[in-house]
């Protein structure tokens, strides 16, 4: 397993080397150090350590909070505060730029591990909760536009068929026929595969031989609907019309 690497931010050289020493003595890689927050931020953007140990206090125009707050929005580096203050006011103010923990001094070499190692698996934790909601983000956006048109077979070539202009899918037999305005495409499938394909945002079926799209609905008058520029009158199955009550915005 390769070594963490570690930053140290501290203006007190002396507190610095002693770290330093700590940290390497337990087996971590110091990649470097600064005494302030300017060139704490300059060296880290380039070093891009696995963690950091920051001073709250430092000397100059920024403070560790200040740096921190920082290193969460652009680099998302896990930060861990070295203060020998631990009063309410201070913490509060930590607290906005969400460290991986705290450590007062004087401390041990195991107050450095152990706060170390537990920031090292929380952030491995946080970024594999990140990655696995991306993805699934990104599956149900593919879904959703793949479910923006489908391909069908119509005289041995297959026609991209937007699902806008689907009026409504009619079962007939080992058939389904495919209804827009003025074009009917007839495949060999189900009705159970055609729902499948469409999904159930737009689509609704109402019978067990027919399937709509809802925004394509002009009338409803139990047991039949009438669709938009379609003089056709399509039942509503018993079994189907609780469903589409649900899908329907009801005044």
């Amino acid at each position: 397993m390769s070594k963490i690497n570690v930053f140290v931010v501290e203006d007190e050289s002396i507190v610095s080397k002693d770290i330093q020493n700590s940290l390497n003595k337990i087996g971590y890689n110091v990649v470097g150090s600064a005494s302030s927050g300017e060139k704490a931020l300059e060296n880290i953007r380039i070093e891009q350590p696995d963690i950091i140990l920051m001073d709250i206090m430092l000397k100059g125009s920024m403070n560790g909070i200040d740096v921190a707050e920082i290193v969460k929005n652009e680099l998302e580096i896990p930060v861990i505060f070295l203060t020998a203050y631990a009063d309410e006011s201070t913490l509060s103010k930590a607290k906005i730029s969400e460290p991986y923990g705290y450590i007062l001094k004087p401390f041990k070499e195991i107050d450095l591990q152990t706060s170390i190692e537990m920031a090292i698996y929380k952030h491995k934790k946080e970024q594999t909760i990140v990655k696995e909601r991306d993805y699934l983000y990104s599956i149900v956006d593919n879904k959703e536009r793949l479910h923006d048109f489908i391909f069908v077979k119509s005289n041995s070539k297959l026609v991209k068929l937007n699902c806008k202009d689907i009026y409504f899918i009619e079962a007939l037999k080992d058939y389904v026929v495919i209804n827009t305005i003025d074009t009917r495409y007839t495949i060999h499938s189900t009705m159970k595969d055609i729902e499948l394909k469409l999904g159930s945002v737009d689509f609704v079926r109402i019978h067990r031989s027919f399937i709509i799209r809802l925004d394509k609905i002009a009338t409803i008058e139990y047991p039949n609907l009438s669709l938009e520029n379609n003089k056709k009158s399509l039942p509503i199955g018993g079994s189907f019309k609780d469903d589409l009550n649900a899908k329907i915005k009801l005044l």
